[in-house]
C-alpha cells in the first residue's frame, strides 16, 4: 500500500511539476545582447522561467529575476550567426522577450563589384554581410530611383555574388544596389551606368479616346509604365505595348514610359 501510494505521488509531481511551454525567438547576432521580463509564478512562488536555450545550449546564469539579460557572447557566436533562443516555462504565466529586434539583420554589406551589360544583366559582389536582407537593384528614371527587381541576400561573411536581369529603357540607364533593415533607413551603392540597344520609344495619339501604345522603331514595343491622374494620384501601372483609357474621364493625365514623363489628354 505504501508502495502504490509512493508511486502515485511520483506520478502527481510530474504532471504538476515537469509541465512547461516554451516561447522562443530567432534570428542573427548583431553584437547586442536580449533582455527578459521574467515574472512570477501563477500560484506566486518561484519565476516563470525555468530554462534558456540558445542554439539548444543552456545558459549558464542565474535567471531567478523579473529581469535577466541573456549574455550571447557566453556562445562564442560570430557577428550574422544564426541564433535560437528559447524560454522553457511553466503553464499560468507569460514571459517575454523585451527587444528582440536586436536580432533582426543590419545592412553592412560593402560593396565589391557591380556591372551592367546593355542586356539589362546586373552582377555585383558583396561582402561584410551579417544577416540575410534582400538586394533591391533600383534603376534611375522619371526623375527619382525605381526598384527593378528583387534579390535575396545570402548573409554570409565573405566574398557574395549576385546577378539580375531588368528590363532596360532606351539610351543611358543608371543602375544602383540598395538594402533596409529594420532600422528602415536605405543603404545605397555607388551607381554604375550602360546603354541599351533599345530605340527611342515613343506613345501615340496625344488625344486619348481608347487606347494609349507605343512604339520603338516603328514597332509595338512593351515598356514599363505607370499613369497619373491631374493630381498626382497612381492610377495604372505595368508592363505591355498598350495601356486601354476607355474608363477615363475625360481630362488631363500624365504617363510615365521608357525613360520620360508625357502628359496626354482623354476625351
Amino acid at each position: 500500500m505504501k508502495l502504490k501510494f509512493c508511486f502515485l505521488f511520483l506520478i502527481l509531481c510530474q504532471f504538476s511539476f515537469g509541465q512547461s511551454i516554451s516561447l522562443s525567438v530567432d534570428g542573427y547576432y548583431q553584437g547586442m545582447n536580449l533582455y527578459v521580463s521574467n515574472p512570477y509564478q501563477s500560484d506566486g512562488f518561484g519565476f516563470c522561467i525555468s530554462k534558456v536555450l540558445v542554439n539548444g545550449n543552456v545558459l549558464p546564469a542565474t535567471i531567478q529575476n523579473d529581469h535577466f539579460e541573456i549574455d550571447l557572447s557566453l556562445f562564442s557566436l560570430k557577428k550574422g550567426q544564426e541564433v535560437f533562443i528559447e524560454l522553457e516555462h511553466y503553464e499560468g504565466c507569460s514571459p517575454r522577450f523585451i527587444n528582440p529586434e536586436v536580432l533582426l539583420p543590419n545592412s553592412t554589406f560593402n560593396l565589391v563589384n557591380l556591372s551592367a551589360a546593355s542586356s539589362g544583366k546586373i552582377s555585383w559582389s558583396t561582402k561584410n554581410e551579417s544577416g540575410r536582407l534582400p538586394f533591391i537593384v533600383e534603376q534611375y528614371k522619371w526623375g527619382r530611383w525605381v526598384a527593378a527587381g528583387e534579390v535575396a541576400g545570402l548573409g554570409i561573411n565573405g566574398i557574395n555574388n549576385y546577378t539580375l536581369e531588368i528590363i532596360p529603357h532606351s539610351g543611358v540607364n543608371k543602375v544602383r544596389i540598395s538594402q533596409t533593415d529594420n532600422s528602415g533607413k536605405k543603404r545605397a551603392s555607388r551607381s554604375e551606368d550602360f546603354t541599351s540597344k533599345i530605340k527611342k520609344v515613343i506613345k501615340t495619339p496625344a488625344k486619348v479616346q481608347t487606347s494609349i501604345f507605343f512604339k520603338s522603331d516603328g514597332k509595338a514595343f512593351k515598356t514599363k509604365y505607370e499613369m497619373y491622374d491631374a493630381f498626382g494620384n497612381l492610377l495604372k501601372k505595368g508592363y505591355d505595348n498598350e495601356v486601354d483609357c476607355s474608363n477615363l474621364l475625360n481630362g488631363i493625365y500624365f504617363i510615365n514610359f521608357d525613360n520620360k514623363s508625357e502628359k496626354f489628354i482623354k476625351y
